[in-house]
C-alpha cells in the first residue's frame, strides 16, 4: 500500500538541505520519504558536486544516477552564498524552516554566517543538523571527509576479505550512508523535543562517528578481551569474531551461506563424518576454524543449493543462497516488498530507483516527482516565501 504524503509524520515540516555529494542528502531524503519537504541550496549553474559524480558511464538527464537516487522528490533553489542579496534571501528562508542541514568543512559555514550558533539567536527554535569528516577538533578536522577515506581511518577495513588479503573495504558508502542516517536520528528527536519546549538544537555527526557506531558490538569485544586486533579467517571469511560454520560456500550450481550455529548440529543435519573431531569441542569451533569450513565446503561443492537447502530449512538450519540483483528483482521475496518506483521530471526524464524502506501504518512512501535540475524550484520558492 501506498501512503498519502500529507497522512505521513513529518507531512508540514520543512527542510532545508545545503548539503553535497552523498551523506548530508542520505539524511534529507530519509527525511522527505516520511513526509518532509526538502529544499536542496545549490550553487546557481554547478550545483551539487554529486551530479558529476558517476559511477559508471550512466547519465539521465544530465546528471549521474548516484545524484537522482539520493535526490529523488526534492526542490531545488539555486542561491549564491558569496552574493549578498542571495544570502539575504537564504537566511529569510532559513527563519521559515524547521530544519537545516549541512557538510561543509569545519569553519566554512561559519564563515558565511551560517553556522547553528549565529542563527540561533535569531530562530531558537530552529532544528541544525551537522555532518563532517572527523569532527570539529583534532588532527584530521582539515581532511577531506571523504567515504573511502573515513573507511581507512576506522579500522573497517581489517573485518573484511580474507586473513592474506589486507585491508579491503566496503563496495559501498557505508559511512556517508550511515552517517546521513545517525544525523537522521538526531533531527528526529530533535523535533520531537521542538514539538513540546519549541526549543531548537545542533544535532551533530561525522563519518568517522558512524563507522566508530557501526563496528559498536566487535569493538566492545576488542576493548574486553585484552584489545586483541580481529582475526579473519583465512577461508572465506564473513565475520572477524564467528567461529566455523560462518561464511559463505561454493556449491555444484551457485553458493550457499552458513550462518552461526553448533557444528555438531549440521554435521547431523549433512551426515558430515569428517567433521566427528569436532563435536563437542566449541574452542575448535574457531581455532580450527578454517580446517572446518573447507570440510563443510568440499561437501557442498558436491550438490546443487536447492539440494542442500531441502535438507538444511527443515531442519532449520540458517542458512541462504546468496543472489545477485537480477535474481533478488526476480524473487516473490523482494516483489512483495514492493520497493521499487518510477519517477519523472517536467522535461520527460524518467529513472527507476528505490522506494522508502519505511512503512508507516502499514503504507510506504511513494513520490513520482525525480531529482530537480539545478534551481529548478528557483522562481517558484522565491515567489512562495518572498524572497
Amino acid at each position: 500500500m501506498t501512503a498519502d504524503k500529507t497522512d505521513l509524520p513529518l507531512s508540514g515540516v520543512l527542510v532545508l538541505d545545503m548539503c553535497q555529494f552523498l551523506s548530508g542528502p542520505y539524511c534529507s531524503l530519509r527525511l522527505q520519504d516520511l513526509g518532509a519537504r526538502v529544499i536542496k541550496i545549490e550553487r546557481p549553474g554547478l550545483g551539487d558536486l554529486s551530479r558529476r559524480l558517476y559511477l559508471s558511464d550512466t547519465e539521465i538527464g544530465g546528471d549521474s544516477t548516484i545524484f537522482h537516487a539520493i535526490n529523488r522528490s526534492k526542490e531545488s533553489l539555486a542561491l549564491d552564498m558569496k552574493d549578498p542579496n542571495d544570502l539575504a534571501a537564504l537566511k529569510r528562508l532559513i527563519g521559515k524552516a524547521d530544519v537545516v542541514l549541512q557538510n561543509f568543512r569545519p569553519g566554512v559555514i561559519k564563515r558565511i554566517g551560517l553556522d547553528y550558533e549565529t542563527l540561533k539567536k535569531d530562530f531558537p527554535g530552529l532544528v541544525y543538523g551537522s555532518i563532517t569528516g572527523y569532527g570539529d577538533e583534532g588532527p584530521w578536522v582539515s581532511r577531506p571527509g571523504q567515504d573511502l577515506l573515513a573507511q581507512a581511518r576506522s579500522g573497517v577495513m581489517w573485518l573484511n576479505g580474507d586473513a592474506d588479503q589486507g585491508p579491503v573495504p566496503f563496495g559501498l558508502a557505508i559511512a556517508d550512508m550511515l552517517a546521513g542516517a545517525a544525523l537522521a536520528q538526531g533531527v528526529l528527536a530533535a523535533l520531537v523535543r521542538q514539538g513540546r519546549t519549541g526549543k531548537g538544537a545542533h544535532v551533530e555527526t561525522s563519518l568517522l562517528e558512524a563507522m566508530i557506531d557501526f563496528q559498536f558490538e566487535v569493538l566492545t569485544t576488542h576493548l574486553n578481551d585484552g584489545e586483541r586486533p580481529p582475526k579473519r579467517s583465512s577461508f572465506r571469511s564473513a565475520h572477524a569474531y564467528l567461529s566455523a560454520p560462518y561464511g559463505v560456500y561454493q556449491t555444484a550450481d551457485g553458493w550457499l551461506t552458513l550462518a552461526m550455529m553448533p557444528i555438531d548440529q549440521l554435521a547431523d543435519v549433512l551426515k558430515l563424518e569428517d567433521l566427528a573431531p569436532y563435536r563437542g569441542k566449541p574452542d575448535l569451533w574457531f581455532t580450527a576454524r578454517d580446517d572446518i569450513k573447507r570440510i563443510i565446503a568440499r561437501h557442498l561443492a558436491t550438490e546443487t543449493t536447492d539440494h542442500w537447502l531441502s535438507i538444511l530449512e527443515p531442519a532449520d538450519v540458517w542458512c541462504a543462497r546468496v543472489l545477485d540483483w537480477p535474481e533478488l528483482m526476480h524473487h516473490a521475496g523482494f516483489k512483495v516488498l514492493d520497493m521499487l518506483q518510477t519517477v519523472t521530471r517536467e522535461d520527460g526524464v524518467s529513472i527507476r530507483t528505490t522506494r522508502s524502506p519505511l512503512r508507516v501504518d502499514g503504507k510506504r512512501m511513494q513520490t513520482d516527482r525525480a531529482a530537480p535540475k539545478i534551481g529548478e524550484q528557483t522562481a517558484a520558492i522565491r515567489a512562495e516565501f518572498g524572497l
